[in-house]
């Protein structure tokens, strides 16, 4: 079974993004997450919809 909640690291390798960056996107809120006590952990349901609402829409070109 494939744990719900990831650490910052799984969420590194996860999305490609770096610990510093991700540390950075907690900070400004650019990014859900939940505090445990001190831990910073991320939903992998919620970080699927995040990148998800991210995603640049493709515009098809209209021919005449």
């Amino acid at each position: 079974m494939t744990c719900r909640l990831l650490d910052i690291k799984e969420v590194a390798d996860y999305t490609g993004l770096s610990v510093h960056t991700l540390y950075t996107m907690v900070s400004q809120r650019r990014i859900p997450y939940v505090k445990m006590g001190r831990l910073t952990k991320f939903d992998r349901e919620e970080i699927d919809k995040w990148i998800a609402s991210h995603a640049v829409k493709v515009r098809h070109a209209v021919h005449p």
